[in-house]
């Protein structure tokens, strides 16, 4: 692999779980209101139909 291969891995990488990170952090501090629209779905690991 060339260093720019290499470099390029490296930010994809990094954008990739670093936005994995950052949604879980999130999610963890500012959890859903139980009357948010979708908070059931996501609780219960669906998706939401209206």
């Amino acid at each position: 692999m060339t260093t720019t291969a290499i470099v390029m891995m490296i930010v994809a990488m990094a954008t990739i779980w670093g936005g994995l990170v950052f949604s879980t952090r999130f999610l963890l501090t500012h959890p859903l209101p139980p009357d948010a629209p979708g908070a059931d779905a996501a609780r219960e690991g669906g998706t939401q139909t209206s």
